[in-house]
């Protein structure tokens, strides 16, 4: 989580390509100059140690842009694929109270 927030932050869309899980990759990425990403909080993480294959990290990400600051709070789904660790998409929002 911490190499794909600094990648955004400097930029480097390979590296954010290649780290993204082909199931949920988009076939481009637009990165926008204007957004500078300043901090990253990470507020809680499940699995991803050595011997899982599947992770979450819940966190919020500080940036600002042409329209002032804000911040993108996310619980990402992170798979191991060949030994790495890919960005597999979100993990969908539950609203509270909600029983399956």
């Amino acid at each position: 989580m911490r190499s794909r927030f600094s990648a955004f932050a400097v930029r480097d869309a390979a590296y954010l390509m290649r780290t993204w899980h082909v199931s949920v990759r988009p076939p481009r990425l637009d990165l926008d100059p204007a957004q500078v990403w300043t901090r990253l909080e990470i507020l809680g993480a499940t699995g991803g140690g050595p011997l899982h294959a599947e992770g979450t990290v819940e966190f919020r990400a500080h940036y600002t842009d042409r329209t002032g600051s804000g911040l993108l709070h996310e619980n990402s789904r992170f798979t191991r694929a060949d030994g790495r660790w890919m960005y597999a998409g979100t993990v969908p929002h539950r609203p509270s109270g909600f029983a399956p």
